[in-house]
């Protein structure tokens, strides 16, 4: 049975089948993969000879269930044989997918002399002399260490620092497509938090900042914050921060497209772990007056003992009213859904309960909080995670700026002011004439999105420093 799209590259397979020489055989493959569910993104023909036409079959499926049941369909097709299937994501990761790369030519002895010994050497003790140039005389100006413990890595839960480290090559290699920062993966075999931070102090002189990723709540809050007053370079944790500013920005123009105002707007919060805390956070610092946040103990309320100090300050700083009840509940009059919880929290039929143009933002990787399909007949305005969605809420909008405006400011930390400037200005960077209900956030290749981000990050860190009293 054919399979709806989309289907997604992630699953992507090459099928390489040995053929009858006919006209019509690259039409009937092509059939098969579509009648599956697939879809054939291209078609090659290394090898033709007269007994035997060879066909590299590239196409995309929905899951790895479905990939085998594409190549099934490839081998009824009569006079095929498939050869051979290979997985075009592990190709791409076959021997990491960064590397270092010198920025000097190595060509002659007095290359070396200057870039290594002796030369080096004048270079290191200036250093000794004068430590505030180790960031214009070294990488460490344009370095950024990304750091996990593999407790948290996307959507899979805890699988440890190897697991992780595809996923850290890929952050590394964002950092640099986006920003042209030198990003470097460091996966650690702990998870105690005291060793954590001890580990990071100790490497924190080679980088201009540090990036916590994939760290488990409630862990990575008390991490962040020991960093932070224990270093002179910023400290960032993407999967809070990096949400956040994208999140707000998305809503700033979401409520534009509704013509409501953020202060006045009801807003209902599925999941207070990290990413739930740092969004309700900057959305406070925004302007947000009407939050609630919803878990998996139900609306927190102050007061109640299930709840952990982390979510007893969310309930705190949300609802001093001490609402109780259900996401249901919650969202009865709500103007805006923001979920970074679960796959299925959100019953479609519930947005009808919300207040007239509702916005829902269900964020949940891979699957949404809701059903996509039924929500967006719903909502006026719709966001995922997902790139097969229009309106996707991704980090690479506000990471890459954010650091490449940290590093040329040379900030010694990261306030929620730089996180509302980049917010600011990722949402300018969709203007009014392009603005509309699909359309809410920029391309993730929009080049004007780094740059944008990255001056008003680093002016509101200058203007930090310029406020500061003097010594």
């Amino acid at each position: 049975m054919a399979r709806p799209l989309p289907t997604s590259a992630s699953y992507g397979i090459t099928v390489r089948i040995y053929a009858r020489p006919s006209a019509s055989v690259v039409g009937e493959v092509a059939t098969a993969v579509g009648a599956a569910g697939g879809l054939v993104t291209a078609v090659d023909v290394p090898e033709s000879r007269g007994d035997r036409i060879t066909l590299d079959i590239s196409c995309s499926a929905l899951d790895g269930a479905h990939a085998e049941e594409i190549v099934a369909a490839l081998r009824a097709v009569p006079d095929v044989t498939v050869h051979r299937v290979s997985d075009r994501t592990f190709l791409l990761h076959l021997g990491g997918k960064i590397s270092v790369q010198s920025k000097v030519p190595l060509r002659t002895r007095d290359d070396l002399s200057m870039a290594y010994t002796p030369g080096v050497g004048r270079v290191s003790l200036a250093l000794a002399a004068h430590p505030e140039d180790v960031a214009k005389l070294t990488v460490k100006g344009n370095s950024v260490a990304v750091v996990t413990d593999g407790s948290a890595v996307l959507g899979l839960g805890n699988i440890g620092p190897g697991a992780a480290l595809p996923v850290m090559e890929g952050k590394a290699a964002l950092f640099k497509r986006f920003a042209d920062i030198d990003a470097w993966p460091i996966c650690l075999d702990t998870q105690d938090t005291d060793e954590i931070v001890q580990v990071v102090r100790a490497i924190a002189p080679g980088f201009g900042g540090i990036n916590l990723e994939d760290i488990s709540a409630p862990r990575c809050f008390e991490i962040e914050r020991r960093l932070r007053d224990a270093l002179d370079i910023p400290v960032f944790h993407d999967d809070q921060h990096g949400t956040a500013i994208v999140v707000v920005a998305a809503l700033t123009n979401a409520l534009r497209c509704v013509g409501k105002q953020l202060p006045d707007a009801r807003i209902v919060v599925a999941g207070g772990g990290a990413a739930g805390t740092a969004i309700v956070s900057l959305l406070v610092e925004a302007g947000a007056r009407h939050l609630l946040v919803w878990d998996r103990e139900g609306v927190l309320a102050p007061g109640d003992p299930a709840l952990s100090p982390a979510k007893q300050r969310l309930a705190e700083l949300t609802n001093p009213a001490g609402v109780t009840g259900t996401l249901h509940d919650a969202l009865h009059g709500a103007d805006v859904f923001v979920g970074v919880s679960g796959p299925g929290v959100l019953a479609a039929d519930w947005i009808r309960d919300m207040a007239p143009q509702p916005v829902v933002f269900a964020l949940a990787n891979p699957d949404p909080e809701v059903d996509v399909d039924a929500a967006s007949h719903l909502a006026a305005v719709l966001a995922t995670g997902r790139s097969d969605y229009p309106n996707q809420i991704n980090n690479v909008l506000a990471f890459p700026g954010v650091f490449r405006g940290l590093l040329d400011a040379r900030a010694r930390e990261i306030t929620p002011s730089m996180l509302l400037s980049a917010a600011a200005a990722l949402a300018s960077c969709v203007s009014d004439e392009a603005l509309n209900a699909s359309f809410i956030v920029p391309s993730v290749f929009d080049p004007d999105v780094p740059k944008a981000v990255a001056e008003a990050v680093r002016q509101a860190a200058e203007a930090a420093r310029a406020a500061e009293p003097a010594d």
